[in-house]
């Protein structure tokens, strides 16, 4: 970065010192050139006066002229009757010449052009005298490129004593510039006092190191919260196979313990299964495809599988809505309605009831389950598809569950792009809805 700044400051100097030499060239032709204009007309002025008091032997005392200075005298018809470089005899008739075309009209003209006498490139100036003849005057004139030339050393020289100038500043305040940067305190990025340019960013690190801190407790809560989940049903069946190893157990008992273990048993493989689906869903590594599902259908089986356990809880399920179908993958989206209709059976009344509507909406395909139950707190709300989160932990003991299913619920529905809301009232009831 430090480089890449100075190498741009310093190619900006070097485009503008160029710019600026042939800015300036332009300027320097443009005034020599108007110098030089005036120069020609005050001569050809004071040559013309000349000829006027004098006459035409005037003309033999301009042999002796400057080799920049061209004189020619030219009567009406465009004969040259002088010429200061000699041979007028032999010089083409000057009429159609554009600056004595102009002065026979006007009483003046000027032209600029290549000489083929001279062989260079001459400014011409011509004044009509009183007896209609034309004096003609005329000096070479640098080219824009000669005057370019001319100067190509001294801003050459400039230029290079600017660039390094340009050099050493820019390398000096590349380096202030840079040096709050490279000093920046990231793991505070809202502590730092820099360029105010530099706030977004430090929002954006800052919010990521909040949300690192944020999974990091998250997984040192999880990694608490599975060993005290497999260590609790382990405990209980390593206490009971080891009270039956001991024959402590009557044989009338025998089953008993056989039927704790059995439950405890399968309590870790749920636990096991539900934590392999969380693990996997977070690396978003299922390997199934996604198909056609037949929404309603998908309800209706879910319910068929919790009819038993609503029986032994007394609690009515309800099927409405119409079929659609939706693009997904069918197991989890079965996980996800089972985990939700689950928990509307285990918390809800004696007598209550379990509401599932499936449908098409504007926004997409809409499940709603509904139950009359003991509803959630306002104030766990937010917190209840946290991983092993439970409102009332001894309600939940009682009930069983592994304090999982609304954590598969959420990661399904960020698989499929889905929304879920939540609206409960304690006493009243909870009502959740997936919006695929």
């Amino acid at each position: 970065m430090r480089a890449k700044i100075q190498r741009t400051l310093v190619l900006i100097l070097t485009i503008t010192l160029l710019v600026s030499y042939l800015l300036f060239s332009f300027i320097v032709y443009q005034q020599n050139l108007s110098i030089l204009k005036s120069d020609v007309r005050q001569e050809a002025s004071y040559i013309r006066t000349a000829l006027e008091v004098s006459g035409a032997q005037y003309l033999e005392q301009l042999d002796s002229a400057g080799a920049q200075t061209r004189i020619t005298y030219i009567d009406q018809d465009g004969n040259v009757l002088y010429d200061s470089q000699g041979g007028e005899a032999s010089l083409e008739n000057h009429k159609e010449r554009k600056e004595i075309r102009e002065a026979l009209e006007k009483g003046s003209g000027e032209d600029i052009r290549m000489s083929d006498t001279v062989g260079a490139e001459l400014y011409y100036y011509a004044i009509r005298m009183q007896n209609g003849n034309v004096l003609r005057v005329a000096k070479t004139r640098d080219s824009l490129a000669g005057t370019a030339l001319q100067i190509l050393p001294l801003v050459a020289f400039l230029g290079l004593f600017m660039i390094l100038l340009a050099y050493v500043i820019s390398r000096h305040q590349t380096n202030r510039l840079i040096r709050p940067i490279n000093e920046l305190d990231i793991a505070h990025p809202l502590d730092n006092n820099v360029y105010e340019e530099l706030a977004p960013l430090l929002t954006e690190i800052d919010r990521h190191n909040k949300e690192k801190e944020k999974t990091v407790i998250m997984r040192k809560e999880f990694s608490a919260n599975v060993s005290h989940e497999l260590k609790t049903p382990l405990t209980s069946i390593s206490g009971y196979a080891e009270i039956m190893k001991n024959g402590l157990v009557r044989p009338e008992d025998m089953h008993i313990f056989a039927e704790r273990i059995y439950k405890e048993a399968k309590r870790l493989i749920t636990l096991v299964e539900d934590i392999i689906k969380l693990s996997k869903l977070d690396e978003e590594s299922v390997e199934l495809e996604k198909e056609n599902v037949e929404m309603y259908e998908l309800c209706r089986e879910v319910l068929g599988r919790l009819m038993m356990q609503a029986e032994e809880k007394n609690v009515t399920l309800q099927l409405d809505g119409e079929p659609v179908v939706y693009c997904g993958i069918r197991q989890i989206m079965d996980e996800m309605i089972y985990n939700l209709c689950e928990n509307a059976v285990k918390y809800n009344v004696d007598g209550g009831r379990v509401i599932l509507q499936v449908g098409r909406t504007e926004d997409g395909v809409k499940i709603t389950v509904t139950d009359t139950g003991i509803g959630i707190p306002a104030e766990h709300l937010g917190r209840i598809f946290e991983r092993f989160y439970r409102v009332d932990k001894s309600h939940s003991k009682e009930t069983g569950g592994t304090g999982l299913g609304l954590s598969i619920v959420k990661h399904g529905a960020l698989l499929h792009d889905a929304k879920v809301e939540v609206q409960s009232e304690v006493g009243k009831g909870t009502r959740i809805i997936l919006l695929f």
